[in-house]
């Protein structure tokens, strides 16, 4: 009897087996190390006390706002490359009252003068010229006073204390101090308007040149306060972690 030729390659017990087919193994280069550069840690730093910023002080979007809360467009001549400002903040806006009332007083003083006799000598055209000059100057004292207001800042940033007032458009006044340079930090509300509006004045003391900076009539000043303890445990903690280093 012949063998079967299949015989010697399989036999029935055996089981049979397909063929498997080839597996593609793709290689995969490692991701990069996540550790980041000691500049990018300070942006990671600082945008999460950017954020804990706006929960504790809120936020305002008017460029008109006397409490700007991480102002996105705000800079200053002194400021450092790598300075971040966390507020800016303006004397209130009632304090401007004062030069308001004023300068809606001095716009209706020409309409009495049609009443007042030592008028009716000039010439009508010496009229007209007088009332012109006196409107003229009627707007540029508004004009200087709201210009004071609106570049007048008290700013804190991830560094320091600044002070920027402007006394009128030709004289500046630039004062600072660092974080780790303030002692003591007191505020006082006084009169009625002040309990009211919540705003009073901020005194600061400091280590430094500058004895003290005082910020005049700003809103909310417990919570200004507030920011620059914050700023001031950062600053601690951020130095004993360099000394652990």
């Amino acid at each position: 009897m012949n063998r079967s030729k299949d015989l010697d390659i399989i036999a029935p017990d055996d089981p049979i087996i397909s063929p498997k087919k080839p597996t593609i193994v793709t290689y995969k280069p490692e991701s990069p190390s996540a550790t980041l550069s000691p500049s990018d840690e300070v942006k990671a730093e600082d945008n999460t006390f950017k954020q804990e910023v706006y929960n504790l002080l809120g936020h305002s979007k008017s460029s008109f706002s006397n409490f700007l809360v991480n102002p996105k467009v705000l800079t200053f001549s002194e400021q450092d490359e790598d300075e971040v400002i966390y507020l800016a903040v303006r004397p209130h806006l009632i304090s401007n009252f004062s030069w308001i009332g004023l300068s809606i007083l001095m716009s209706i003083i020409p309409l009495f003068f049609s009443y007042l006799n030592f008028f009716d000598f000039l010439p009508i055209s010496y009229r007209f010229s007088a009332v012109f000059f006196w409107y003229l100057i009627t707007f540029i004292f508004s004009f200087e006073k709201f210009l004071s207001w609106y570049f007048d800042f008290y700013l804190i940033t991830n560094k320091r204390i600044v002070d920027i007032s402007f006394n009128n458009l030709l004289n500046k006044h630039f004062a600072q101090t660092d974080i780790s340079m303030i002692q003591d930090v007191s505020s006082s509300i006084k009169g009625i308007m002040g309990t009211f509006f919540n705003f009073g004045d901020l005194l600061i003391q400091t280590a430094s040149e500058i004895n003290q900076i005082n910020f005049e009539k700003v809103p909310n000043p417990q919570k200004i306060i507030k920011l620059i303890k914050e700023l001031q445990e950062l600053e601690k903690s951020s130095q004993l972690g360099g000394q652990d280093d």
